[in-house]
């Protein structure tokens, strides 16, 4: 298994995974250009990819689907919540349905809700062969028994958006403020680590902290809450950039 966020930030999402031979991505709410770039430094072909994957469609997440599906024709796999709008970005013989556990092109690939401020967002949870990641963004919360599902996984990429005091300090409007630290709004640092405190194992090996909040947030405020609550820990610690990819996980 091989990951690589290649990019995360309220401007922009797009995760690139390879299972053995089938190449995936996760979001595409980047341009067609970006992303070519990015995948072609891994010596990796845009038309190679065998399927995307959509977590909700906000604009952050499909700005650039359309365009890459039209250049590509690849398949993009979501639940029936997102393929309802789905179908105004791209053509509906690309959408196909995802159920709760689905096996994608030989990647056992699970789904669960998320709480964010659309009729439908997703997380998922992926195994392929020894090894497993989950994959969490924009959500307000965890629910608890979704909990029992994302332990001892291998690899973490999970949403820690917001500083608490940035957030209410700073310059946002307050009903925008309120929308962020909502139950359907976005995990701030201080819930993002309570949570992968509870979730990882002896398995883990890779934490990736991700759509960090370039206004409420910084990389080393996010690193450091993470570290308060996981002092000294086994596993590598990533944070998910807007600009710039980090390098590739390898599993």
């Amino acid at each position: 298994m091989k990951v690589k966020v290649l990019a995360s930030g309220s401007k922009g999402n797009c995760t690139y995974l390879e299972c053995g031979k089938t190449k995936i991505l996760i979001d595409l709410g980047i341009g067609y250009l970006t992303v070519k770039r990015y995948l072609e430094e891994i010596k990796v072909d845009p038309k190679e990819i065998n399927g995307i994957l959509i977590t909700h469609i906000h604009n952050d997440h499909i700005k650039g689907l359309a365009s890459f599906v039209k250049r590509t024709n690849t398949k993009v796999f979501v639940p029936a919540g997102i393929a309802i709008d789905l179908k105004a970005y791209v053509p509906k013989d690309n959408i196909f349905l995802l159920e709760e556990k689905n096996d994608l092109f030989g990647i056992e690939l699970e789904v669960f809700h998320t709480s964010h401020d659309v009729p439908c967002s997703v997380g998922y949870i992926i195994n392929y062969e020894n090894h497993s990641l989950v994959y969490v963004t924009d959500t307000g919360y965890i629910n608890q028994r979704i909990l029992k599902k994302l332990q001892n996984k291998t690899i973490y990429i999970m949403e820690s958006n917001h500083d608490e005091k940035m957030l209410m300090d700073g310059p946002y409007p307050y009903i925008l403020k309120q929308r962020v630290i909502s139950d359907s709004g976005h995990l701030s640092n201080k819930t993002a680590a309570s949570y992968l405190k509870q979730l990882i194992g002896q398995e883990t090996q890779y934490i990736v902290l991700a759509h960090l909040s370039e206004t409420n947030n910084t990389e080393q405020i996010a690193y450091q809450t993470l570290l308060d609550a996981i002092p000294n820990p086994k596993e590598k610690i990533y944070i998910a950039k807007q600009s710039e990819s980090i390098e590739t996980i390898e599993v």
